[in-house]
């Protein structure tokens, strides 16, 4: 085994395949990773809340959540940084103008509008009577989990928001007319047509709270593996010493990253641990 290391996992796509299925050797390579005295942590841009119990089951040494919004390590929490009301208010009016179906992230739940599921359940059905069991991960219609009425939601606990555009420019627009204050990238939720989201404040990162858990633990940068398959996840691998795609990732972040391990569905965790001396092969 190598020095202690500290890992960073993404969630869909990373660890959870379809969101709903954990390859047996992911919780293998986590559960071997800590025993042997190594740090793994969840980094992901899904909601506390709405992380899925058979992940959670694994069990972490802390989670990044909502794209970096907020970051906890054991019980400590290291980052809480939800959007100002403002900003929220300003994305709402936005995508309200444009007529682009949306939800949003507190730490603790996601918030949709019954339009918003009613659309993405209607796109799940269609898909899978067009295509059945989806061959390759993440390539399906994802609905919103637990989502709670989008009314409901307290401006001043927004972490994030997500988008679901009709048009296949709708990230790139959002990226001109938002980019002076907020962080947009595509989303990793598949549609069928259109084009979808994600938002957070500018700075907010995975990779911005991954540099402040680091420092709240004195670990360096160059110990730190982020693994990942999202858009999401470009600045998880600038900021580690090691950044590396899934194998299902999209070739473009592919070339971002320091190296591409296996699929989800390949044993992409378990491999890379093993190479990089978490695990013993």
């Amino acid at each position: 085994m190598t020095s202690t290391r500290i890992a960073f996992l993404d969630v869909d796509g990373t660890i959870l395949d379809h969101g709903k299925a954990v390859a047996p050797s992911t919780v293998a390579a986590i559960r071997d990773a800590r025993a042997a005295g190594h740090l793994v942590y969840l980094c992901t841009g899904r909601a506390a809340g709405a992380i899925p119990p058979q992940v959670e089951a694994i069990g972490f040494d802390g989670a990044i959540t909502n794209g970096g919004a907020y970051a906890t390590s054991g019980a400590e929490t290291v980052v809480a940084a939800p959007m100002p009301p403002d900003a929220v208010q300003r994305l709402i009016a936005y995508f309200q103008d444009r007529e682009i179906l949306f939800f949003l992230q507190t730490n603790d739940a996601v918030h949709a509008s019954p339009q918003v599921q009613k659309k993405l359940d209607v796109l799940l059905h269609r898909w899978q009577s067009a295509h059945g069991e989806p061959d390759e991960p993440q390539t399906a219609p994802q609905g919103v989990p637990g989502s709670r009425d989008l009314a409901d939601v307290d401006l001043g606990r927004v972490a994030k928001a997500v988008f679901l555009g009709d048009e296949v420019d709708t990230v790139a627009r959002a990226q001109d007319e938002l980019g002076d204050r907020f962080h947009v990238v595509p989303g990793s939720m598949p549609l069928p047509a259109g084009s979808n989201g994600e938002i957070g404040m500018r700075g907010t990162t995975k990779g911005s709270a991954i540099e402040s858990v680091l420092d709240h633990l004195g670990v360096e940068r160059s110990v730190a593996i982020g693994i990942g398959d999202s858009w999401n996840d470009v600045e998880m691998f600038d900021v580690c010493g090691v950044g590396i795609a899934m194998g299902n990732a999209a070739p473009e972040l592919k070339e971002l990253a320091d190296e591409t391990t296996t699929s989800v569905r390949e044993d992409g965790v378990w491999n890379a641990f093993v190479r990089h001396g978490l695990v013993a092969g």
